[in-house]
């Protein structure tokens, strides 16, 4: 079991940083809307673009806090819960502006992988 959560803190964590940090300005399938990069996504939510540097600066560090857990384990529960409160509200986001269920798919995921880090 443990292997399977160090994975998990992995995959997620990676992950948040790959789409904040690598592909922020670029289109993916997944965000919300029409919007071709992380600003346009904010902005299709009806989010001012301030926001986005907030939400993005959280998930970047509770992302290393969770990759920085597979060897801290102390932090680990804090960075799991911390990033399933955010992955649910980019659930939230979706299903506001009416996005098909695929556009949410990312975050639902990063969602019940979190809530499994925090909870085993």
């Amino acid at each position: 079991m443990e292997y399977l959560i160090v994975a998990l803190k992995l995959i997620v964590g990676f992950s948040i940083l790959n789409v904040w940090l690598v592909r922020a300005n670029k289109p993916t399938p997944y965000r919300g809307g029409d919007a071709n990069n992380i600003i346009e996504e904010f902005q299709n939510y009806g989010l001012p673009s301030w926001f986005t540097y907030v939400i993005g600066t959280a998930k970047v560090l509770l992302a290393i806090m969770l990759i920085v857990s597979v060897f801290y384990p102390g932090i680990g529960s804090f960075a799991a819960y911390g990033i399933a409160f955010l992955m649910l509200g980019a659930v939230g986001m979706h299903l506001k502006i009416g996005d098909p269920p695929v556009k949410a798919f990312p975050a639902l995921t990063f969602l019940v992988f979190s809530l499994l880090i925090a909870l085993l």
